[in-house]
């Protein structure tokens, strides 16, 4: 079944948003109930992780359930998608994200329009998100090559897991990353520091869908090729 493309950037817009709603939400919700920086992570990571299965289980089956630029673009490498939905795909991603934000402000009734003050530079936080973007990408890549029915529940408890072991505590998406620049609350990233995380973000996608062209190849297609030109 073909999904027509307005649909398609609708679930990416949609689905994004909600992503970012959950994120910025629970970080301000988690804040407001304690003190205590990891209990409020926890409250931050587990909302987070679990919304990712709720909305890949129901909308991906209309867009891929994108919901990130970095993965539209490796899906576009891998001639997955057209390369003409690329453009529209990324931009309804980031007008997802910052409705998201603005959702989840108006929500806790806090100021619609912010701009984070929150510090997350240096090469330890670029690291950070090289690392956690090449970890979703070949969770993704790997998932599709063998159990495509656990996507939803791999990349939850992914990122459910990224939030603790890097130290940025795992953006992994620039459409999010710019939607959290627009919120001073838990979850927040100066707009200063968007550019090293999204060419940090970048340089760890590539880096999966290299790895994982080889990591992941079909076993049966090599021996296959390598037969073909004996018999030649």
């Amino acid at each position: 079944m073909t999904i027509d493309l307005g649909r398609r950037l609708v679930a990416e817009a949609l689905g994004t948003a909600i992503l970012v709603a959950t994120v910025v939400g629970s970080g301000i919700m988690a804040d407001r109930l304690t003190d205590d920086v990891a209990v409020s992570l926890l409250g931050n990571t587990i909302p987070t992780g679990a919304i990712l299965f709720v909305l890949i289980s129901i909308l991906g089956p209309v867009s891929g359930a994108h919901f990130n630029p970095v993965v539209t673009m490796v899906f576009a490498i891998r001639r997955e998608i057209e390369a003409s939905v690329v453009g529209p795909y990324v931009l309804a991603q980031i007008i997802g994200g910052v409705f998201g934000t603005v959702v989840a402000h108006a929500m806790f009734d806090l100021p619609i329009l912010q701009v984070s003050q929150t510090v997350r530079a240096g090469s330890a936080q670029w690291i950070a998100e090289a690392v956690a973007t090449f970890g979703l990408l070949l969770t993704i890549l790997g998932g599709l090559r063998f159990r495509v029915d656990a996507i939803p529940m791999l990349v939850g408890l992914y990122i459910t897991a990224a939030y603790w072991f890097t130290a940025s505590t795992s953006f992994a998406n620039p459409a999010v990353a710019i939607a959290r620049s627009l919120t001073n609350t838990f979850s927040g990233i100066r707009p200063t520091d968007l550019p090293g995380f999204i060419v940090a973000q970048i340089l760890g996608a590539l880096i999966a869908a290299a790895l994982a062209g080889w990591l992941f190849a079909d076993q049966r297609n090599e021996i296959s090729s390598i037969s073909q030109k004996e018999r030649a």
